[in-house]
């Protein structure tokens, strides 16, 4: 038995990573395009250690991501799910929901469905109080979904990301909210 429950939206299966993710995931997190947010892209070799890592999140904290497939035709979509805030990020709550998706798959709103699957995860299932969601001052994709999740923006949460030097120009980074009675499932 998986340690991670799946969950259905009406267009999506929000699962666990199986081998045959691992190729397009990889793909998907060389593309410079889909990580044009990020310091850099990953390897194959750094892919799967995210997988791994991902799976490990799962067996430790009882939340993490899930790959993200589409109903329709079991197609590989991406990630969407629950993440521990990096220890360095000054930010409360600790649980981030974050998604990333191939860029053939942008613009559907499969990121948002796949968030909201996650949010009502994360408050109906494991109680919590509140989730965060943080991005770069230029991702206005990602600040677009925090938007269509109804995530407040906390202009007294941001933050400067400890991991990229003064003058890097994703160091600012935009802090969002979203509290537990503020969301309701849309999952089948």
């Amino acid at each position: 038995m998986s340690l991670v429950p799946q969950r259905r939206t009406s267009r999506l299966v929000l699962r666990g990573f199986e081998p045959s993710d691992l190729a397009p995931f990889a793909a998907m997190n060389a593309d410079p395009r889909v990580m044009a947010f990020y310091v850099a892209t990953l390897s194959e070799a750094q892919s799967d250690e995210f997988v791994a890592r991902v799976a490990s999140t799962w067996r430790e904290r009882g939340f993490g991501l899930w790959a993200l497939e589409r109903r329709e035709d079991g197609a590989f979509l991406g990630y969407a799910g629950l993440w521990p805030v990096p220890l360095p990020v000054p930010v409360e709550p600790r649980v981030e929901v974050g998604w990333r998706l191939a860029a053939e798959h942008w613009g559907r709103g499969y990121a948002t469905e796949a968030a909201h699957a996650a949010l009502a995860y994360a408050f109906a299932d494991l109680g919590r109080d509140e989730v965060v969601s943080f991005t770069s001052v230029s991702n206005t994709r990602s600040r677009a979904v925090m938007n269509r999740l109804g995530m407040t923006r906390d202009p007294d949460g941001d933050f400067d990301h400890p991991a990229l030097p003064p003058g890097h120009p994703l160091r600012a980074h935009l802090l969002y909210r979203k509290r537990s009675e503020s969301i309701s499932p849309r999952q089948e």
